[in-house]
């Protein structure tokens, strides 16, 4: 291949990477890669990080780094542009080895179509505009075959789908699926569903969170046109349809103006058996995520066939093939399309009861560790029928759905959030079972074959000292060594990296931090249910015990009950409306009276009363040097005993009229979002650094404004904020004590 120009695409890719890799490595070639800038970084950034990765380090080693960074810069070249609208190509260009795709077997209709339909049609198009005749080298997969029986050749795939008017079709998709999002029935659903969910926490809160559904609404309606598209047409899924479309536009495309094609169909591709080393991988693969699972104890049974051929090649031998026509050349006349099917299964098969024979072992000796440290049994799968299993899986989720709606009107304790995380680990296990058994089991059950004659033919055409790391048999794969020895100990050291990082990122952001020094920095605090147990409610009933003479005290009460409904639908509406409607209740008051109760044991009780916990850490922060603001929906005059405590008091003050109370707020109280606004505010006023500020609120009502504090914390929470914080990684604390 000396002197030999290539265009390469995908090659940010796994395969990409490793095609661009052996390239370098092996042979004299320039190489131009098709690349978009992503965010910041430009394409030729995008590439030129490749270096740094694990799959050039052998070579980095072989030849030293200065010697690789002068052979990158001398001979990679960038061409900056987005595949699907790519309109001309300097050359010259002797070879293409188009790998670029979507390979997510759900993706979005139209994204998966833009890519792997859209991108070859432009591609071939550009060449053709720019007067280029290369060598095509198209990969593919050994599945466009669809849904279907016994042994697949090597050959064009017998279809009458036009690619045409499926590319056309999902073009409009997503616009149909938008305007359908946005009729004024399916707003309101959303509405009313964010409304129940994010009510409390204010109305920018609603309002993200019913967009962010009607984007989740759109896009779950583009994936399951895409699936039941597929196979509405005989195809598994809209991954292998689009890749088989990207075939039939280069068939037609490229070959049919008479140019030369190969297309070659890699099976499932894993981790590498020889080069760059034994194992190397990038991210987890196809399979990786079903072993994984197993592994973790989440799939305690799959429905899969196990006389199935699950047919896995390593990414070595796929690049090997691509290498070979590369360096060989199109094989066959000019206007024949060669195909090459790089699998395992026809001449090495590994039926699914191997496979998992295989990976049971390894992690019976091997076993991961959950998040106790202790090891995990794998479990035994039976293979039962795939409706037992669909049964059993529908069974679950219907229980899991049940204790949702349970969990939803529990009081938060320390055993029912137990419970709560109990049951939202359970849910994102069947979340994951769901999408495994949906995404996995046409693969698992596959009754195919794949024909590898014509690559078996091409390897035999290589010359005689072809070293073996270069060759492609796959009857030399010996799989318990590939499984045992390659890929598995591979998969588990970059599962547990991640699990280290990932765990590391999790003890940071929820472990509270060691208090820092400055007068910059704020500490912002939440009265009710985080400084103290009490409520509002509470409140006025010890107020009003006091004020009133003890023969109005039922009337009192009897008129608080009639009007329990109302508050608790205000309250689960909005806080600040709740706020309003009870401070009503203190209308006819005496300001004097009130000031009179505070200064005297109702306003000890209250300070004798905060929690442990809450005066230790308040006087951490003013001994460190921190603002520290006490912020409540509360009346200002119930607040002034703890004033001392802290650098301000911010609290709701009522309107009076002759000393009396109205019954009407001054302003809005400060709950939720109004509080988030007016901490913006407050820091740019003062100067606040609000990244290095902490927060400490219970109720998901004040969710909105911890999130603006770089620091926040969740004390005693109620169930919803403690599933905010679990998921944000937020520190819980327990203030009961100290």
């Amino acid at each position: 291949m000396t002197s030999t120009r290539v265009l390469l695409t995908g090659v940010t890719g796994f395969l990409g990477q490793a095609i661009l890799e052996r390239l370098l490595s092996t042979t004299d070639a320039h190489v131009t890669a098709v690349i978009r800038p992503k965010g910041t970084q430009s394409a030729r950034d995008r590439l030129d990080r490749l270096l740094r990765k694990p799959v050039f380090k052998t070579w980095r080693d072989a030849v030293g780094d200065e010697q690789a960074r002068r052979i990158w810069a001398e001979r990679t070249d960038v061409l900056e542009a987005d595949l699907a609208t790519l309109e001309r190509i300097e050359g010259p260009v002797d070879v293409v080895v188009h790998s670029a795709s979507t390979v997510s077997f759900d993706a979005p209709i139209d994204e998966s179509f833009a890519n792997n339909v859209g991108g070859p049609r432009a591609l071939y198009a550009a060449l053709e505009a720019s007067g280029l005749d290369p060598h095509v080298i198209h990969v593919s997969t050994c599945y466009v075959g669809g849904i279907a029986k016994g042994l697949r050749p090597e050959a064009s795939v017998d279809h009458e789908v036009d690619w045409r008017a499926e590319i056309a079709a999902a073009e409009v998709a997503r616009a149909e699926a938008e305007a359908a999002s946005r009729t004024p029935e399916q707003l309101q659903v959303f509405i009313d569903d964010a409304t129940r969910d994010h009510g409390k926490q204010g109305p920018k809160s609603v309002a993200r969170a019913s967009e962010a559904a009607r984007v989740e609404w759109v896009n779950k309606r583009l994936v399951e046109l895409g699936r039941t598209r597929a196979r509405s047409v005989g195809w598994t899924d809209v991954y292998t349809l689009s890749k088989a479309l990207g075939e039939r536009v280069a068939e037609q495309e490229w070959a049919g103006r008479g140019n030369r094609l190969s297309i070659v169909r890699p099976a499932i591709i894993e981790s590498s058996l020889r080069h760059p080393f034994p194992g190397w991988i990038d991210g987890f693969k196809v399979a990786d995520p079903l072993i994984m699972a197993y592994a973790k104890g989440h799939l305690p049974e799959f429905p899969g066939l196990p006389d199935s051929v699950l047919d896995v090649i390593p990414v070595d031998y796929v690049v090997n093939v691509i290498m070979a026509l590369a360096t060989l050349g199109h094989q066959g006349e000019t206007d024949e399309v060669g195909y090459y099917q790089v699998c395992s299964g026809a001449s090495n098969p590994l039926p699914f009861h191997r496979m998992y024979a295989e990976v049971r072992a390894y992690f019976l000796e091997h076993p991961l560790s959950d998040d106790k440290g202790r090891p995990i049994a794998v479990p035994t799968w039976k293979f039962p029928a795939n409706n037992a299993a669909e049964r059993s899986l529908r069974l679950k989720e219907r229980l899991s759905a049940l204790g949702s709606k349970v969990g939803a009107a529990l009081p938060s304790t320390s055993r029912t959030r137990q419970w709560a995380s109990s049951l939202s680990k359970m849910e994102r296990g069947l979340g994951s079972l769901r999408t495994y058994v949906d995404l996995y089991q046409s693969y698992t059950r596959t009754e195919m074959l794949f024909d590898d004659q014509q690559t078996r033919a091409l390897g035999a055409k290589l010359p005689a000292d072809t070293p073996r790391g270069r060759t492609f048999d796959v009857r030399d794969i010996d799989w318990t060594h590939y499984w045992q020895q390659v890929h598995l100990p591979a998969m588990t050291t970059l599962a547990k990296v991640h699990a280290r990082a990932s765990s590391a990122q999790r003890s940071q952001r929820s472990k509270a931090r060691k208090l820092e020094s400055g007068t910059d920095v704020l500490a912002v605090f939440d009265l009710e249910g985080t400084l103290v147990r009490s409520s509002l409610v509470t409140q006025y009933l010890s107020v009003m015990g006091r004020l009133h003479a003890p023969g109005q005290l039922p009337s009192e009460l009897a008129d608080l009950i009639s009007k329990a409904g109302v508050y608790l639908q205000a309250e689960r509406r909005d806080r600040g409306e709740f706020v309003r409607a009870f401070s009503r209740r203190y209308a006819g008051t005496r300001v004097a009276d009130i000031e009179r109760l505070v200064a005297g044991a109702w306003g000890q009780r209250l300070v004798g009363a905060l929690r442990p916990g809450a005066l230790a850490r308040i006087e951490e922060h003013r001994a460190a040097g921190h603002r520290t603001v006490l912020v409540t929906g509360s009346l200002d005059l119930f607040a002034v005993p703890l004033a001392p405590l802290f650098d301000e008091v911010v609290a709701s003050r009522m309107e009076s009229r002759d000393g009396v109370l109205t019954g009407y707020l001054a302003t809005p109280p400060l709950v939720d979002e109004a509080r988030a606004q007016w901490l913006l505010s407050y820091a740019d006023a003062g100067g606040y650094d609000l990244s290095r500020s902490h927060g400490y609120g219970d109720s998901i009502a004040d969710a909105s404004w911890l999130q603006v504090l770089g620091r926040p914390v969740a004390v005693n929470p109620d169930l919803p904020l403690y599933r905010v914080a679990s998921r944000l990684y937020w520190p819980i604390e327990d203030w009961k004590h100290a």
